[in-house]
């Protein structure tokens, strides 16, 4: 089922974007290091993966913000915006 297939690497994608961001914002973000974290990090996954990671960032930039605010794993921010399932 190609569905499930794509949506398990928009999945692994969604999280590896935000472990990167995550990273880049450091422990204890405000919002200003969550965007500029996400500027960074989207354009360190490379050209294909980082325009994906860029279209995800513009789409959930708060609850993203939010999320890595609150300490959540990279793994609950991708569940909780409904990319991966839970």
């Amino acid at each position: 089922d190609s569905m499930v297939q794509g949506r398990g690497i928009k999945c692994s994608l969604c999280t590896r974007a935000l472990k990167k961001i995550q990273a880049l914002a450091g422990d204890n973000p405000d919002e200003a290091a969550v965007t500029a974290a996400l500027q960074k990090g989207c354009r360190a996954l490379g050209r294909v993966v980082g325009k994906v990671c860029q279209r995800l960032v513009n789409k959930y930039q708060d609850q993203i913000t939010e999320g890595l605010q609150n300490g959540d794993t990279p793994r609950n921010i991708c569940t909780a915006i409904g990319i991966c399932r839970s």
